[in-house]
């Protein structure tokens, strides 16, 4: 990674874990080349040391759930050059838009002592819903290495090299033997873009679908597959509202199952 004068580099977080962001603390050796390489202005995660925009790169974690955070992502979009949304939450709404469609307010009167303190939107939106996105990175949390290939690639001015390939492509190259032909368990892996390395099934799990929805991901056929594995629709249903709740084409899925 080699260095760019002046280029400055902002991290912001909005509704989420945190995970993502500590995806980029936890690069290590790797975190000198980027802060050589680019000027790390605002990351409050990593410094109390912020410097104002313009930024030539903005990483933006977390989903939008508050008024307040859906003007602030504006004011985001309009200080930086290259917007990336980083992780679930941001590109697809994350856990939390599993409220989407249910009582906000009761779920407040449940969780909360004094409920009448919290101001929250009814839904959990991806970034993308409120502006323009210069590229999306999936997962949950997202995987180091990608990161550090996206930022690379805005610094180049070139589009990131991030494969859009099933996980099953994964299970391959790592030789894992596939959960639903060996041991008849559902796997979302068939549907599920690449990027975790195949986790999940390499230790004889099914994939949870961290990463989302792969590119043009037959959904409907591996629901069938499932059925014919045993699977009972709620469990079809929960399975594609989960880390990527808001991705469309896991909520049309899992719409079909809805009681």
């Amino acid at each position: 990674m080699s260095a760019v004068p002046n280029r400055k580099l902002a991290v912001w977080k909005f509704a989420s874990c945190d995970g993502c962001q500590l995806s980029l603390l936890n690069c290590e050796d790797e975190l000198l080349q980027v802060a050589a390489a680019i000027d790390i202005a605002y990351f409050p995660e990593a410094s109390r040391a912020m410097r104002g925009g313009p930024y030539n790169l903005s990483l933006v974690e977390g989903s939008i759930t508050t008024k307040a955070d859906a003007e602030r992502i504006k004011t985001v979009r309009a200080q930086s050059q290259w917007l990336v949304t980083i992780g679930a939450c941001a590109t697809a709404g994350g856990i939390q838009a599993l409220r989407n469609g249910r009582d906000v307010r009761e779920f407040a009167s449940i969780v909360y002592a004094k409920p009448d303190y919290i101001d929250t939107l009814e839904t959990s939106t991806p970034i993308a819903d409120h502006v323009s996105v210069d590229f999306e990175l999936r997962g949950c949390p997202i995987n180091k290495k990608q990161l550090l290939e996206v930022i690379s690639a805005f610094l180049a001015g070139r589009r990131p090299a991030i494969a859009t390939h099933s996980v099953c492509l994964e299970c391959k190259a790592r030789n894992a033997v596939c959960v639903m032909t060996a041991k008849d368990e559902p796997c979302l892996g068939p549907v599920t873009q690449a990027g975790c390395g195949a986790i999940c099934p390499a230790y004889g799990r099914g994939c949870y679908g961290c990463f989302g929805p792969m590119e043009q991901p037959n959904t409907g056929a591996l629901s069938k597959k499932w059925q014919a594995l045993g699977a009972k629709p709620r469990q079809i249903h929960d399975a594609f509202r989960s880390f990527n709740a808001e991705a469309p084409a896991f909520r049309a899925e899992a719409n079909l199952y809805d009681e």
